[in-house]
């Protein structure tokens, strides 16, 4: 390929807008698959972020994000202000970039799965006491816990409100997608990584006020609503971890 057959300049390198359901993982693997092609040549300069925000139609943070991944990946580095294609290129497999993400994305269809019809059969079967522990437990959220803290309490959380559905089967097989959650040294590296630190904290405050609200359903045994903020709870949770950590 001669130097006149690859486009590096920013009016020329075209890409297609994302949906803000995959915003910086998206724009990341775009560029990914444009450096690894050729189409982006060592040594080329990347496009501004004000051109790519434009580009992909979201917002600079966003872009902003998926360049810090290019950069953990070492396949782009910066100069002064501006980012370049790394001269030398590591042994990145496009595949295997996303794997701690993709990992995300079926653990939290396995969830959804599982979780939402437990939700509403602990709302129609919990007994006054699990109500009120479901309740207790949400009550005890808070933006200034720790990451720890905070996963260990979640875990308490969903686990009553399985608890709360009356089948033990249910309730042993979630106990193993549980376990297997925080058995994940992948999640345990998005979440413990310095550079997700205020992301991090943001998740923390935003499940805080989302386990109330679903808590609140379940204790007045409200089913339809239980089950409504149980999917938002669980999508916010897994777009927040897709789109926001690097």
């Amino acid at each position: 390929m001669t130097n006149s057959a690859v486009a590096t300049d920013e009016e020329e390198v075209g890409f297609a807008p994302v949906t803000r359901s995959t915003l910086s993982s998206q724009i990341r693997d775009q560029l990914l698959e444009r450096i690894t092609s050729g189409a982006l040549e060592p040594g080329a300069r990347v496009p501004s972020e004000r051109s790519l925000s434009e580009q992909f139609g979201v917002a600079r943070t966003s872009v902003r994000e998926a360049m810090q991944g290019l950069l953990s990946l070492g396949v782009v580095v910066r100069r002064g202000n501006r980012s370049y294609v790394a001269e030398q290129l590591p042994d990145v497999s496009f595949d295997q970039v996303d794997d701690r993400k993709q990992f995300v994305e079926q653990l939290f269809e396995t969830r959804r799965l599982l979780e939402i019809p437990m939700i509403e059969l602990a709302a129609q079967r919990g007994t006054p006491e699990q109500r009120a522990e479901i309740s207790e437990i949400a009550e005890r959220f808070s933006d200034e816990m720790t990451l720890p803290a905070f996963r260990e309490l979640d875990r308490q959380f969903h686990t009553a409100l399985a608890a709360a559905c009356g089948n033990p089967l249910l309730v042993e097989l979630y106990g193993k997608v549980m376990a297997r959650l925080f058995r994940s040294e992948g999640l345990d590296s998005l979440l413990s990584d310095d550079a997700n630190r205020s992301e991090v904290g943001r998740i923390v405050s935003e499940s805080a006020a989302q386990h109330a609200r679903l808590a609140s359903a379940v204790a007045s045994g409200d089913v339809e609503q239980a089950a409504q903020e149980g999917v938002a709870h669980l999508r916010a949770v897994e777009r927040s971890l897709i789109d926001r950590l690097v």
